[in-house]
Order: C-alpha cells, then structure tokens, then sequence
C-alpha cells in the first residue's frame, strides 16, 4: 500500500507488490471487521447485523462488495498501467440501476478466465448471499457470465 485511506479491490488496480500480501491482509480484515461493526451499529433490534448490508454499504455497493470478495480471500483481477489486464480474477462495477453493483471474472487474453467465470462466479453467490447482498448469474455479451448484485430486500 502506498498509505491513505484503504480501497478494496475491485479488478482495476495494479497487481499487489510482492511482499506486500500479509500487511494487505491485515488492512482488509481491519475495515471488514470495521464494516460489521457499523452493521451492527445501525442493525434494527433483534436483528442479525451480518445478514442485512448497511444504508453505507447500500449507497456504495461497488465498494462493499469488493471488501467482501476481498474479505473472503477470492482473488481480485488487475492491471498493468497501460490498462492491460495482468492477473484473472473478479472485477466489480457500478450496475446499470442504482444500488446495483455487477461482478464478473475476467483475466488477460489466454489464461483462462472465461472457462472458470461459471464456477468462479458460482463461488461468490453465497458468500454475498450470507451477508445479505442478492447474486443473480447471468449470461451477457460474447455469452460471457456475471453476477449482478443488490442488497436483499427484508
């Protein structure tokens, strides 16, 4: 990390620097630990704080979704700095509605990501499911999968 303010990963950044792997897995298990605190901070009464997302979370679900992919050690793709994807994993974006977050698994031309996306995909399904986030799979363009993600409604 380069210091600031902590960002999840979303698939768009740069490749962690070598040696870097346990600090960043210190700093994600830090604001994971500090987004349920604010679940449960905000949980209605005798609710379960970690099945239902945050009105925080519910204005930037990009953000939490990625901290929880994070979260769960599920690799995140990334980027050289000319924008040539270097390393297959998840990558998050804004959905088409808002509210709305779309993962889907991408990695560079011939390693393969398209042929795990089904699978690497279905992993993440209930992993969001568990902390309150709906995960659709879906088939979009080029037939390629993704998941398009919204908080539960309860």
């Amino acid at each position: 990390m380069t210091g600031g303010a902590f960002e999840a990963a979303t698939g768009d950044g740069p490749p962690l620097p070598e040696g870097e792997a346990e600090q960043r897995s210190r700093e994600v298990r830090a604001a994971f630990e500090g987004l349920l605190q604010i679940r449960r901070l905000t949980a209605r009464p005798g609710g379960d704080p970690t099945e239902v997302p945050a009105e925080w979370e519910r204005r930037q679900p990009v953000r939490a979704v990625a901290l929880a992919l994070e979260a769960a050690k599920i690799t995140p793709s990334a980027v050289d700095a000319s924008g040539v994807r270097v390393a297959a994993g998840y990558r998050v974006t804004a959905g088409e509605r808002p509210g709305t977050a779309v993962v889907e698994w991408l990695g560079p031309p011939g390693a393969g990501a398209a042929q795990e996306e089904e699978s690497a995909l279905g992993a993440c399904v209930p992993l969001l499911v568990r902390l309150g986030w709906e995960a659709l799979l879906y088939r979009g363009p080029r037939r390629r999968r993704f998941l398009e993600v919204e908080p539960m409604r309860r």
